[in-house]
């Protein structure tokens, strides 16, 4: 499988995905938290984000 480097390991592209919703993603175009990847919207914003 093709591998991709992000958060400074390697992954296979299919098992790179959003810790909240599972969705795919690339290299550079999510967000990190703890460690692990989130989609920037709306999981990382939803969970981290500013409230209110």
């Amino acid at each position: 499988a093709e591998k991709v480097t992000s958060l400074g390991k390697d992954w296979h592209r299919p098992c790179l995905r959003c810790e909240k919703c599972n969705k795919t993603l690339t290299s550079g175009g999510h967000a990190e938290h703890d460690g692990k990847p989130y989609c920037n919207h709306p999981c990382y914003a939803a969970l981290f984000g500013p409230k209110g």
